[in-house]
């Protein structure tokens, strides 16, 4: 889609299936406003009725006696209310009901798209930033078809009914009311034009805003740990003062608007009063006509004062329309195969693979490395030399730059991802869990696992112990990402969660890097268990992790510099040699 068009026409293509409810909604809040409309013209009556009696408007069309007259009145009053409170009851449903139903697609829609957008985009986004968009930017969206939409409705037709209305009662008169519209309505156009402009700085400044609490909030440990207190409230105050000032200029614009527009309406009301009295007084129109001049003059004018909250709701919508469409038209970088692969005997092939990321010098530079299937293959080597950018390869986080990875003999690039990942289990350095028990969390690497199963893939992981300690077991709260568990607990966890998957290929990054010796024994077991009759890939600092591997290869500066089973590499005095020999105390440097 055209990033040219309008927010708003976008933002109608999104709604595209909601076509019937808006419509729907909007007849219903035009027929609420013609409704509301109609009392100024029942004053006049009324006062037409007991001023001129049988000479009234009524008597003409066939109600001569005035207490007839006063009847129909009031059957008008109570009907006009009636239908005045249904329809306002129906578009009040209409539009909330569309504007939750939007409000929850559209970040369903933003959210399942950025799940589909590739890693190298993630890396460019700050966390803060997307939940502003998903949170804040939406809500705004909501607010706006809530209200805003029905406050425009509204405007419209009272400007076209009333116009109409006092045209057919005193056409000199209505000029003087009509004059001022033009002027009011392109004057909001201006000014919704120039307050646009501050309210997508606002919405810049809120997400840079967020992305700083966001990550203060998840580094609050860091943060005190280097008593740094002091600085991070000098960062967030600068950041909200910014997000202030952004604001202030908005607001500063904003309440210009009304009292501007006071005066166009001051100007309006006051000619119509006094041309209309003289027209009446001469008797040129009749005393009825001359009050539903005044009041329906009033109705005309004072909804125009809401131009400008009603633009001020506008453009925050759509500048919160313009950040939440231009992520979904986000393109996807990663392109999915079309080959469904049934089942996976877990033959890995890294072929001439060669990588980047961007702005950095090369990461992978002509890689071949054969995986075959049930092996172990351990993968070591220094930081950066790009042992965890072939594993994102595999999983096709990324795509290389040159050569294939293959699974099977399929380029992973051919494949489903679904196929694709379904067929490897991850366990990386990284521990991530998922607020709730420590069964939904396990569970989530098979959702349709029996309790049984679970509980296999706990004992492989040596994770029952700690399990059947926690105040409530299986169902204990681990709160967000596992914070009540120590590191150790968090990696078994994971490690159980990959087991219950039971995937052909498994791959461990760093699985053992954060927990204490003991603890590492303990994994080092499972993962000799969980390796068994499966494709693995481990990376590792800890050599002890791959020294039973079928093969291990060392890489530096993006190259396979070795590789061999471990003793053959410690005989080979090279690179893992003298790790060897630091980590064994052997030596002191590499």
């Amino acid at each position: 889609m055209s990033e040219a068009r309008h927010p708003l026409m976008r933002l109608l293509w999104h709604l595209s299936e909601h076509r019937a409810t808006v419509y729907l909604a909007a007849f219903c809040s035009v027929l609420n406003k013609i409704w509301d409309l109609a009392p100024p013209i029942l004053i006049g009556m009324a006062i037409d009725v007991v001023a001129e009696q049988e000479d009234s408007f009524l008597a003409g069309l066939g109600y001569p006696d005035v207490y007839d007259q006063l009847y129909i009145l009031t059957a008008f009053t109570i009907a006009i209310w009636v239908l005045e409170s249904l329809f306002q009851y129906f578009y009040g449903v209409l539009w909330r009901n569309l504007a939750q139903t939007a409000q929850h697609e559209l970040r369903m829609q933003a959210y399942t798209h950025i799940q589909d957008l590739e890693m190298q985009w993630f890396s460019e986004q700050s966390t803060g930033g997307l939940m502003a968009i998903m949170n804040d930017d939406v809500n705004q969206l909501e607010r706006f078809l809530d209200q805003g939409a029905t406050d425009l409705l509204h405007v419209a037709t009272t400007v076209i009914v009333v116009s109409a209305i006092m045209f057919s009662v005193a056409p000199e008169v209505a000029i003087l009311a009509v004059i001022p519209v033009p002027v009011i309505v392109g004057g909001s156009f201006v000014y919704q034009r120039r307050i646009g402009i501050r309210y997508t700085k606002v919405r810049k400044e809120v997400g840079e805003m967020n992305a700083i609490l966001n990550n203060n909030l998840h580094g609050i440990t860091t943060i005190k740990s280097f008593t740094a207190e002091a600085r991070e409230a000098g960062r967030v105050s600068k950041a909200s003062e910014s997000y202030r000032d952004a604001n202030r200029e908005a607001i500063r614009l904003s309440a210009s608007f009304v009292p501007l527009i006071r005066m166009a309406i001051l100007f309006a009301f006051t000619a119509n009063m006094l041309v209309g009295g003289w027209y009446a007084i001469e008797g040129r129109i009749g005393l009825g006509a001359y009050s539903v001049i005044v009041f329906i003059t009033q109705r005309l004018l004072w909804p125009l004062t809401r131009l400008g909250e009603t633009f001020d709701l506008y453009q925050r919508a759509m500048a919160s329309t313009s950040r939440v469409l231009d992520l979904l038209d986000t393109e996807v970088g990663i392109v999915e195969g079309d080959t469904h692969l049934d089942s996976v005997s877990g033959d890995i092939r890294f072929d001439a693979v060669e990588f980047t990321y961007p702005g950095r010098e090369d990461v992978l530079q002509g890689i071949d490395l054969e995986v075959p299937a049930g092996n172990t293959v351990g993968l070591v080597g220094a930081t950066g030399s790009g042992k965890t950018t072939l594993v994102r390869l595999l999983l096709r986080f990324h795509d290389p730059l040159g050569g294939a990875v293959r699974l099977d003999g399929h380029d992973v690039r051919d494949l489903t991802l679904e196929s694709l990942r379904g067929s490897i289990a991850l366990v990386s350095q990284t521990t991530t869990l998922f607020p709730g028990t420590v069964r939904d969390n396990v569970l989530y690497g098979r959702p349709g696992a029996s309790e049984e199963e679970m509980a296999e893939a706990a004992r492989i992981a040596e994770a029952t112990g700690f399990i059947e300690q926690l105040p409530e077991g299986w169902d204990t709260n681990i709160g967000e990402d596992g914070h009540r568990l120590s590191g150790g607990q968090r990696q078994r966890i994971a490690i159980a969660r990959a087991v219950l998957k039971d995937a052909p290929v498994l791959v461990l990054d760093e699985a053992t890097s954060n927990v204490d010796n003991e603890t590492e024994a303990a994994l080092q077991r499972s993962i000799e268990r969980i390796s068994r009759d499966r494709t693995t890939l481990i990376i590792a600092h800890r050599l002890s992790t791959v020294r039973n591997a079928d093969l291990i290869a060392v890489m530096e500066d993006g190259r396979i510099t070795e590789t061999g089973d471990h003793d053959s590499l410690v005989d080979h005095d090279g690179l893992y040699a003298r790790l060897w020999a630091v980590q064994t105390g052997e030596s002191v440097s590499v």
